[in-house]
């Protein structure tokens, strides 16, 4: 498929060929399914924690005697049935992340770009550079080319510090390489764009 070039002022120059085979696929929802359930799982702390039994502070006397009292027995005051007793199978800390194919991730992130294809919801930008930190030009930049409106996710083919720091103040935008790239961040925006240098970073990726 070919897809014109769009220039930081708004208008349309030569068109560049995107790979059928990343960005004219059949997606695969249980493809997708999968990898984004393990970025999201891979994000979670795992630092949950909740006192047992043996790590109760308090006496270990038995609180009365066995029989006699016409009341349930009673051995300790860390006794989970009790107030401020342990808690009986609480959490742990552990990891939520979980072994996924590469084939399977490469699989879900060319579906996630074929559904951005699909819907027309992906952008190719020319090769830009900033001389400084401007918010408002990459705004201007981003109204130019009509998705200021929208949730947008610019991809540069290698780290650019100003943009970066012209895109992290704004709500609706966000800036990622090419090579970190994954399924999440296509999905999660409704804009997708690429600049023409990360086009062939990504496809060379999902080779």
């Amino acid at each position: 498929m070919e897809l014109a070039v769009t220039t930081t002022s708004g208008s349309k120059g030569k068109k560049v060929k995107l790979s059928d085979s990343i960005f004219g696929i059949e997606p695969n929802d249980h493809a997708i399914y999968l990898d984004v359930k393990l970025i999201l799982a891979n994000r979670r702390q795992g630092t949950h924690k909740a006192k047992e039994r043996g790590e109760i502070t308090g006496s270990t006397k038995k609180i009365r005697k066995q029989k006699g009292t016409g009341g349930a027995r009673r051995g300790s005051i860390k006794d989970p049935l009790l107030r401020g007793g342990g808690t009986i199978f609480g959490p742990r800390p552990r990891s939520y992340g979980f072994k996924l194919n590469k084939k399977v991730k490469k699989l879900a992130k060319r579906s996630a770009l074929s559904y951005k294809a699909k819907e027309e919801a992906l952008t190719v930008l020319e090769d830009f550079k900033m001389e400084a930190p401007k918010t408002k030009e990459f705004a201007g930049i981003l109204d130019n080319i009509k998705v200021s409106d929208k949730k947008s996710l610019l991809v540069l083919s290698t780290a650019d510090e100003n943009i970066v720091k012209s895109v992290r103040n704004m709500a609706n935008a966000n800036v990622v390489v090419a090579t970190s790239l994954n399924t999440y961040d296509i999905l999660n925006c409704k804009q997708l764009i690429l600049t023409e240098s990360a086009v062939k970073v990504v496809e060379e990726s999902l080779k």
